[in-house]
């Protein structure tokens, strides 16, 4: 029996990819659900650092830490410059931070005591289209949750959708940009982009 009493089958792989706003959205969304039915939940972040001195800026985190039934596991450099600005590029921190990120998303999938029923993996896509990770290192965490007999659902945001995870995938979401007020200029706003 699922939560509430319900017949309920976990395991299905869910994908919101794109180019368009809403993918991280959608999945803190999922993720807010799950735990209010009473699940256990993973959201691991890829490429979303953290720097203690500075603070967060990253708004969602500041909510999803108050969940009891989340753990929020975000990993990547700060890309937030003192300025603003954005820093582009990898270097070796960054693909460390990388692996990490594969490494706890690994933990998660694998976990027993407590298990998960939702794992997260936020912007592992964006991770694969920016270098930071490869497309089997994405697929062997596929492979993974389905060695195990699919345990929980398992949701992947990002940029990139490569064909093998398309073909691993039971739900995929497209993102698709029409129209953004970033092409007038407007810059990234708190609590709405951030």
């Amino acid at each position: 029996m699922g939560r509430g009493g319900s017949p309920q089958t976990l395991g299905y792989v869910h994908v919101y990819y794109g180019g368009g706003k809403g993918k991280t959205t959608c999945a803190i969304g999922l993720a807010v659900r799950a735990a209010g039915a009473g699940m256990r939940v993973a959201f691991i972040q890829f490429d979303k650092g953290f720097d203690p001195a500075r603070g967060e800026h990253y708004s969602e985190r500041k909510v999803l830490r108050k969940i009891p039934e989340i753990a929020l596991i975000p990993t990547g450099c700060e890309r937030i410059r003192e300025d603003g600005s954005f820093r582009f590029g990898v270097t070796d921190e960054d693909l460390a931070e990388a692996r990490r990120g594969l490494l706890e998303a690994r933990r998660a999938i694998e976990a027993t005591e407590p298990a998960h029923d939702l794992v997260i993996l936020d912007e592992a896509l964006g991770a694969l289209a920016y270098g930071l990770v490869l497309e089997k290192d994405v697929v062997s965490l596929l492979d993974l949750h389905a060695a195990l007999g699919k345990r929980q659902e398992l949701v992947l945001t990002g940029h990139k959708l490569p064909e093998s995870v398309l073909d691993r995938a039971d739900l995929v979401t497209q993102m698709k940009k029409t129209k953004h007020y970033f092409d007038r200029g407007v810059p990234a706003r708190v609590g709405i982009e951030f």
